[in-house]
C-alpha cells in the first residue's frame, strides 16, 4: 500500500487542524490560569454534542475499528452484541447512576469510593485502574494503531508506535480534557466519513457493483455466503462459544463488563463528570448510544467482507488489507479516520491516568499542592504513561491474533468486583469497606483460580480425580459466563462481610438519599426508540 500525494495532502492538513484546534478550544481567558477542575474536567461544562461525541471517540479507537473487524472476520455478526448491549447499558447509566455522581461532584470514580467506603479502597482501586489503563487499554491501542499505521505507511511497527505517542501527547497534554472533548466532535465525524467509506467499498467490491445499490446486493451477498457469520447468538457448538456463549450476552456477563466498562470507568465517565448539568450529561448519552448502533455497519460487516475478498488473513491484518482496496484521496480520508479514532482515544486514556494519580494518588500524600502543582503533575504523569505503554505495547499485546478478545478476557478478571462495589454503594446503604475489599479482592483470586483451573486440573491434580474433574469443567466455562459467576460470589461475599462489619457513618461523605432520576420526555422517547432497534435487530439476526 503507497500514499500517493493527495493522501498525504489530507493527512497533514488533518494533524495539523486538529491540533491547532485543541489549542485554541483549550484556552484560558486573559489571567485566568488553567487550574485542576479545568484540565481535568473541562471546568464542568460541557455540553452534550461534546458529551455525547467524546463518548464515542473515547471508547471507539484501534482495539475496535481493527480488533472488531478482526473478530468480525473471525466470528462475525455476533461480536457487535458489545456495541448493541452498550447502547442499552448508556441509558442505564444517564438514567439511575450519573444523577448520584453529578449532585456529589465526584471528580473520580476511587474519590466515590473514598467518599462512600473510606480511604483504604480509594488507593488500591486507583492503583488497579492506573495499570489497566497503561499496561492493557493504552498499550493495546498504540499497537494496534501502529500496525494500521504501518500497513498503510511503510514506516515500521517501532517508528509508527513512536510518531502515535508523539502526536497525542502533543494533542492532548496542554489542553486537558477540554481540549479532547470539544475536538472530538471533529474525530467522530471523520471515524463516521471513514467508516461509511470502507463499508461502501468493501460491500461494492463483494458485489461488483460500484453503486449504492451494488452496496445493498453485496451485504445480500455476505449473508448468502457466510450465513454462519450472521448469527447474533452462538450455540455451544460453535468454535467461537466460549468468547460469546449464548444468551449470556443478553441476560448474562456481559451486563457485568458493560455496567463495570461504561458506569464505573473512569475515561468513560469522566465525560459526563464534566457536564454543565444533568439534563446536559443525560442528551448525550442519548447521542453516544444512537452511535453505538452504528459502530458494527462501521467496523464488523467490513471484517466479514474481508473473508470474501481476503481469505486466509491474521485476523486483525482485516482492516488494514481493506484500506488496499481504497483510491488515492479515499485512502487519505479513512486513515484520517482511523487516526482520529486512535489520537482521540489515546487522549482519553491519557487525561484519564493524569486524573486518577493527581487526584487519587498524589494529592493523597501532598494534600496542600497547588492548582499549578496539581496540573504540571497531571502533564508530568501523561508523558510518563505514554513512555511506559511505548515499552510494554509490543511484549503484551504483540502476540494476540483478536486482540479485542484478549482485552475483554483480562478486564474479566477485575470487572465482577468492581461491578459489586459500585452497585452496593450506589444503591444499598449498609455496604461497607469490608464489603468494598472483599469483592475486589474476591473478584481477582476467584478470576484467578477459574482461569487456571483446567492447567491446574492437568498439571498439578492430575492423579486426584475428586479435584482434577470439577476443575477441568470450572476451566472450561467461558469467561463471560465466568464474569457472570464470579459477580454472583462477590455480591453475596460483599453483602456478608458488610454485615459483619459495623457501619461507620464518619467515612460516608456522598449523599445517596433524595437523589432526582426523574428524565425528560425526550429522553424517554429516545430510550424507547433505542430498545425498540435492539429488539429489531436481535429478532433479525437470532
Amino acid at each position: 500500500m503507497h500514499l500517493s500525494t493527495i493522501d498525504i495532502a489530507v493527512i497533514v492538513a488533518y494533524a495539523v487542524f486538529i491540533f491547532v484546534l485543541a489549542q485554541w478550544v483549550s484556552r484560558e481567558k486573559a489571567g485566568h490560569q488553567k487550574n485542576s477542575q479545568d484540565y481535568f474536567l473541562a471546568s464542568r461544562a460541557l455540553p452534550w454534542w461534546a458529551i455525547g461525541t467524546s463518548l464515542i471517540a473515547a471508547n471507539i479507537s484501534a482495539e475496535q475499528i481493527i480488533g472488531m473487524s478482526g473478530s468480525g472476520y473471525a466470528i462475525g455478526l455476533a461480536i457487535a452484541s458489545y456495541e448493541w448491549m452498550a447502547a442499552l447499558t448508556l441509558l442505564i447509566v444517564g438514567n439511575f447512576f450519573l444523577p448520584i455522581f453529578l449532585k456529589n461532584q465526584i471528580y473520580t470514580m476511587p474519590e466515590f469510593l473514598a467518599r462512600r467506603y473510606g480511604p483504604n479502597i480509594q488507593f488500591v482501586m486507583a492503583i488497579f485502574w492506573l495499570v489497566l489503563y497503561v499496561f492493557v487499554n493504552l498499550t493495546s491501542i498504540l499497537w494496534l494503531g501502529a500496525t494500521a499505521v504501518h500497513t498503510v505507511t511503510g514506516l515500521t511497527q517501532e517508528q509508527s508506535l513512536m510518531v502515535l505517542a508523539a502526536f497525542a501527547g502533543a494533542y492532548a497534554l496542554y489542553g486537558g480534557l477540554k481540549a479532547i472533548a470539544l475536538t472530538d466532535i471533529v474525530q467522530v465525524t471523520m471515524l463516521v466519513l471513514g467508516g461509511l467509506v470502507i463499508v461502501f467499498i468493501a460491500l461494492t467490491k463483494v458485489s461488483g457493483d460500484m453503486s449504492l445499490l451494488g452496496a445493498f446486493h453485496g451485504f445480500g451477498v455476505l449473508v448468502n455466503k457466510l450465513p454462519d457469520h450472521f448469527h447474533m447468538i452462538l450455540g455451544p457448538d460453535s468454535p467461537y462459544y466460549k468468547d460469546l456463549p449464548g444468551l449470556s450476552v443478553i441476560f448474562g456477563g456481559m451486563w457485568v463488563a458493560n455496567l463495570s466498562y461504561w458506569g464505573f470507568n473512569q475515561y468513560i465517565i469522566q465525560r459526563g463528570l464534566a457536564a454543565k448539568s444533568i439534563q446536559e450529561a443525560q442528551k448525550g448519552i442519548v447521542l453516544a448510544a444512537f452511535l453505538k448502533l452504528l459502530i458494527p455497519v462501521l467496523v464488523v460487516v467490513p471484517g466479514i467482507a474481508a473473508v470474501v475478498l481476503a481469505p486466509g488473513l491474521k485476523n486483525d491484518q482485516a482492516y488494514p488489507t481493506l484500506m488496499t482496496y481504497l483510491p488515492p484521496g479515499l485512502l487519505g480520508l479513512v486513515f484520517v479516520a482511523l487516526i482520529a479514532a486512535i489520537i482521540a482515544s489515546m487522549g482519553s486514556k491519557i487525561n484519564s491516568i493524569a486524573t486518577i494519580f493527581t487526584m487519587d494518588v498524589y494529592r493523597t500524600f501532598h494534600k496542600q499542592a497547588s492548582e499549578k502543582n496539581l496540573v504540571i503533575v497531571g502533564r508530568l504523569t501523561a508523558v510518563i504513561g505514554l513512555v511506559i505503554a511505548l515499552i510494554v505495547a509490543k511484549p503484551l499485546i504483540g502476540g494476540f491474533d483478536q486482540a479485542f478478545q484478549y482485552i475483554q478476557e483480562f478486564s474479566g478478571f477485575f470487572t465482577p468486583g468492581i461491578t459489586v462495589i459500585f452497585l452496593l454503594g450506589l444503591f444499598w446503604k449498609r455496604a461497607t469497606e469490608a464489603g468494598a475489599l472483599t469483592a475486589a479482592i474476591g473478584s481477582v483470586v476467584l478470576s484467578c483460580l477459574y482461569y487456571f483451573a483446567g492447567w491446574l486440573s492437568l498439571h498439578v491434580f492430575a492423579g486426584n480425580a475428586a479435584l482434577a474433574a470439577p476443575l477441568a469443567v470450572m476451566g472450561s466455562i467461558p469467561f463471560m459466563n465466568r464474569m457472570g459467576y464470579i459477580f454472583l460470589i462477590c455480591f453475596g461475599l460483599a453483602v456478608v462481610a458488610s454485615l459483619l462489619q459495623k457501619p461507620r457513618p464518619e467515612n460516608v461523605t456522598v449523599d445517596v438519599t433524595d437523589v432526582d432520576f426523574s428524565t425528560s420526555k425526550s429522553f424517554k422517547i429516545a430510550s424507547g426508540a433505542i430498545i425498540a432497534i435492539l429488539v429489531a435487530l436481535y429478532a433479525t439476526w437470532w
